[in-house]
Formats: structure tokens, C-alpha cells, sequence
């Protein structure tokens, strides 16, 4: 399986793939490009700097924004549908039967909706203060400018991410139990022994699943280094640990080794 490096390195200008370098939804379509051996290059943007790069190549606000021959898709979802469809039949992430794609696109979809929001809050909350990580781990690939200035503008673009994302203890109580909710559907749905959640191949449901889950799993495979438990706050290290226990999380942490 191609890793990122292979991807960028024979990337075309056309190619380019907007990111937050430690999102969990860029993490999304950085895995679903070199899956399906779309060529691209990564330009990698801080939290609230990413929303002039997006904007500019004609995305919503949000990353990951891929401009690719002429097209923009602002969407992580939408990215891996195109991705998909160019492929080669081995590679494809959605199966060709109707229903089977449906099955994989409902989940998919609860994932974007349920599982990637919560987990990315309560990753924030838990983090809270700690700008040395950020500094650490937020910076991959990011203009030299942008981490010079990180020391300086952390506290306000915490404050604009807590604002933006309803940050608050209360709200990641909430976040923790809804992650903890979905692994319990993904356990159950893999407790008949299939090696993936549609059946006998890989889709972009486990892809999906796996990278959202990344916010609270920290896999050691992710596209840019993660902080790994020992290098996290105690309480937030627990966590971590727990869920990688989890059935769902070691079936996440299982598709990284294997399939990213």
C-alpha cells in the first residue's frame, strides 16, 4: 500500500489537498487519496490560519478543501466518492451493488456526523492549556511563519476553537459518551467475527471509522505524529488506553497497521 510520501512525491500542481495536518478528516482524505492512488500535494495550515487557504481555493471554511483538475471538493466525504470512482475495482472504497454502497454510506455519514465532531471536542477539551503539544504535534508540514507565530496567537485561537466547537466541560462529558456509544455499535457489529464492518473487504466505512476514531486512539500509523499516551495529560492518557482496549478501538487501531 502506497504511503503519503509515494503520494506527494508524484504529485501535480493541479493536485492539492488543503489541510490541518492533525485532523481527523484530513487524516480521512490524505488515507483515502493513497488508497485509491490519487496523486497530490499537501499544504498544511494551523487551526484558523486554514480558513483563508480554503477559502481562497474556493472551500467553505473548513478543511480538507482538494483541488483536483479543476474541481474543488470541500468535503472529506465528497473527496473520497471521487477518489473512489477513478480507481481501479481492487482499490474502490464503496462496493458496486447498490445496496452494499448504501450500507457503507449510511455509515460513513453517521461517523462524519456523530463520532468525528464529539471525539474532536473532546480531544480539545482534554488538551485545554497545553501549547507545548501543540508547538510538539501541530506543526507538521505547516509554513515556517505559522509556527513561529503559534506561541503567540495559542490562547485566542483556543478561544476561537472553543467558541466554534462548543467547548466546555460539560459538553465533553457529552462527547466522551457519545464516542464511547459509537464504539459500543461498532463492537456489536463486528461481534459475528467479520474482519470488517460491510462484510469481507475493506471500505470507506472502516477508513471512516478508523481515522475518526484517531482522536481519541492517537495510532502511532496516522498521517503526521500524534502525541502517544505517555506523552498526554494523566487523565486523558487513561482514556486513551481504555479506548484502545475497546474492541472498537483495537479494530481501528487494527486497520492503521494493516491497511493504512
Amino acid at each position: 500500500m502506497a504511503r503519503r510520501g509515494d503520494s506527494r512525491a508524484t504529485a501535480g500542481d493541479g493536485n492539492v489537498l488543503i489541510t490541518i495536518p492533525i485532523s481527523h478528516f484530513c487524516e480521512k482524505a490524505r488515507w483515502g487519496l493513497e488508497r485509491t492512488g490519487v496523486p497530490y500535494r499537501e499544504r498544511a495550515h494551523l487551526q484558523v490560519f486554514h480558513r483563508f487557504a480554503v477559502r481562497r481555493a474556493g472551500g467553505n471554511g473548513t478543511a480538507p478543501v482538494f483541488v483536483w483538475d479543476g474541481r474543488v471538493l470541500a468535503d472529506s466525504a465528497d473527496i473520497l466518492d471521487a477518489a473512489s470512482a477513478q480507481a481501479p475495482p481492487e482499490l474502490r472504497l464503496f462496493p458496486e451493488d447498490p445496496g452494499a454502497a448504501a450500507e457503507v454510506r449510511a455509515l460513513e455519514r453517521d461517523f462524519d456526523q456523530r463520532l468525528g465532531p464529539e471525539g474532536r471536542l473532546w480531544m480539545y477539551y482534554e488538551l485545554r492549556g497545553r501549547g507545548d503539544l501543540a508547538r510538539e504535534y501541530g506543526c507538521t508540514g505547516v509554513p515556517a511563519w505559522q509556527r513561529r507565530l503559534l506561541p503567540l496567537v495559542y490562547p485566542l485561537a483556543m478561544r476561537v476553537i472553543d467558541r466554534a466547537l462548543g467547548v466546555t466541560p460539560e459538553a465533553a462529558v457529552r462527547a466522551e459518551a457519545a464516542v464511547r456509544a459509537t464504539f459500543d455499535e461498532v463492537a456489536e457489529r463486528l461481534a459475528d467475527g467479520r474482519p470488517f464492518l460491510c462484510g469481507e473487504s475493506f471500505t470507506a466505512s472502516d477508513l471512516t471509522f478508523a481515522a475518526l476514531a484517531a482522536s481519541v486512539l492517537m495510532p502511532p500509523e496516522y498521517g503526521v505524529p500524534l502525541p502517544q499516551p505517555e506523552a498526554l495529560p494523566a487523565a486523558m492518557a487513561a482514556k486513551v488506553s481504555e479506548l484502545r482496549a475497546h474492541p472498537a478501538g483495537a479494530f481501528a487501531l487494527r486497520m492503521f497497521r494493516e491497511e493504512r
